[in-house]
């Protein structure tokens, strides 16, 4: 049932205005109407954020919103190593994810990503990317 809401929800919502208003940068910074959005604004309006057939937009009952995303809306600058329970994810506003593990990124020569809750895709922040190579990726022989 609340798997439908959310389809009618995002599909069926109608966009107040074709402008894009919003905007994340490659480096997960959000702008207004090209200011920067102080982060409390950018969490509050993450909440919402879902990307919906390779678009992304800000979606309420009301109102539908087009976001502007130069690579991916999330970047993870930490994550806490997880037990059977899965593990954390922290992004760059401060939001924590739990995922069910390792297993959940998508792992690439030039990118490591993970898809999160609303078909919200987030890449690793270089410190990340590099740790997580060296905990993970790299075996000693």
């Amino acid at each position: 049932c609340a798997e439908q809401t959310l389809t009618q929800l995002t599909k069926e919502t109608e966009l107040c205005t074709q402008a894009v208003l919003f905007k994340i940068d490659g480096k997960g910074d959000w702008f207004y109407l090209e200011e920067p959005l102080p982060s409390k604004f950018a969490r509050l309006f993450s909440s919402i954020l879902y990307q919906v057939d390779g678009e992304y937009f800000l979606i309420t009952p009301a109102e539908k919103l087009k976001v502007e995303v130069v690579d991916h809306p999330l970047v993870i600058v930490d994550y806490l190593r997880g037990n059977e329970a899965g593990m954390e994810v922290v992004t760059s506003l401060g939001i924590v994810h739990k995922i069910s593990g390792i297993q959940d990124f998508d792992i690439k020569d030039e990118e490591i990503t993970l898809t999160l809750e609303r078909e919200n895709t987030a890449k690793l922040g270089r410190a990340c990317y590099y740790r997580f190579i060296n905990e993970y990726i790299l075996v000693d022989n």
